[in-house]
């Protein structure tokens, strides 16, 4: 598949932004995230991987015990991303850093993220920037830290 060398080799930091991935490539790095051992950092920034690409990645993140940032920035993520991260965010014990801004995920998805977060040790950075959150919600996020 597309990223299968994530499983056999060694790599710690991805950075394939700008790169057009799509929801295609995310789904199958999704699969070689479930059983990568080393990649601590994975830059999808402005790949549109949408709902479907989000929601591989989150499933791969309630596998996944090394990934410590993940960068979605100007993914076209929109709420049912977020809320499939906001799922893995229960579980999942590695991940520090998640980027998600310019996303368009609403105060929905910033409810189901914040519902992950009550549940995590982990995440030290949440940067949701431009995300049509109001100040309601991001007042109830700022609980959550």
């Amino acid at each position: 598949m597309y990223f299968s060398f994530l499983v056999h080799l060694k790599v710690v930091t991805l950075n394939v932004a700008d790169n057009s991935i799509g929801e295609n490539g995310a789904q199958a790095l999704a699969e070689a995230l479930k059983t990568n051992t080393t990649l601590a950092t994975l830059n999808l920034d402005n790949n549109l991987i949408g709902e479907n690409g989000a929601q591989a990645l989150g499933e791969a993140l309630k596998i996944n015990s090394v990934l410590a940032t993940l960068n979605l920035t100007y993914n076209s993520i929109g709420y049912n991303g977020a809320q499939a991260l906001g799922e893995a965010l229960k579980t999942n014990s590695t991940l520090t850093t998640l980027y998600l801004q310019n996303n368009s995920i609403g105060d929905n998805g910033a409810q189901a993220l914040s519902q992950g977060i009550q549940m995590n040790s982990a995440l030290t950075t949440l940067d949701l920037w431009h995300d049509s959150v109001t100040d309601k919600e991001a007042m109830a996020l700022r609980q959550q830290v």
